[in-house]
């Protein structure tokens, strides 16, 4: 399957791609918004494939950046509109990038930044089969009232993929109560979910974001977990 998407890539350090690991960027930035976070990851998983797309369309309030859908505020539903229409073209880019690796769901995480989170939530829990983790951070769960029906994701043990939010306390774009509504949703469609609150951070990643969501991707993939270096901010 081909795909339309493109954007920069960090090949495994190994040489031969054992996991795929692919960044969903925020709104209004592109693809290499989140690559170098893959470069950082590469000392823990030395044999994935860090891959970050660009957003298929021009992002209305940015042109200089994308978007994986217009952010308006103007009509009810329109993340949910958004995220049903932008879905297939991520679908398609993954199973391209699979098949390109000769991998299989398991290898696969799906991490999100901002929009690129409701994306990966929406994307990642209603695959055909299970990633090996989706982690998000300083998102949005959108549709929570469809997760019930939608939500099919599993792997072979029956199980859903593991997830991780991540949220600032002082997140002035996406307030953190976002984390909380989205914890409790997942929890009400009996999908556990880990969460981290990072006190005092706007909307961004920090150096704790970083190590908690590397560690948390290597124990996905059923790798030894990482031990933590000195910690280095990211806003």
């Amino acid at each position: 399957m081909t795909s339309t998407l493109t954007g920069p890539r960090v090949a495994p350090k190994s040489g031969v791609a054992k996991q795929l690991v692919v960044f969903l960027h925020g709104y209004g930035a592109d693809g290499n918004d989140l690559i170098e976070i893959g470069k950082q990851w590469q000392r823990w998983l030395p044999d994935a494939l860090f891959i970050s797309p660009h957003a298929p369309e021009r992002c209305t309030m940015s042109p200089s950046g994308r978007q994986w859908f217009p952010l308006t505020n103007r009509e009810p539903g329109e993340r949910w509109k958004g995220v049903v229409a932008a879905r297939p073209a991520v679908d398609a880019f993954l199973d391209a990038e699979l098949a390109a690796s000769n991998l299989d769901e398991s290898k696969l995480a799906i991490v999100g930044f901002s929009q690129g989170t409701m994306m990966a939530l929406h994307v990642g829990l209603r695959r055909k089969r299970a990633p090996a983790a989706i982690l998000g951070f300083s998102g949005v769960l959108v549709g929570a009232e469809h997760l019930e029906t939608e939500a099919t994701a599993r792997n072979e043990r029956g199980e859903t993929p593991p997830i991780l939010l991540f949220h600032g306390s002082s997140d002035e774009v996406i307030p953190v109560d976002a984390l909380f509504q989205a914890t409790d949703d997942l929890a009400k469609a009996n999908i556990p979910v880990q969460w981290h609150l990072s006190a005092g951070l706007g909307h961004g990643i920090d150096g704790e974001g970083l190590i908690q969501g590397g560690q948390f991707l290597a124990k996905s993939f059923g790798l030894p977990t990482p031990e933590r270096p000195q910690q280095r901010g990211r806003r």
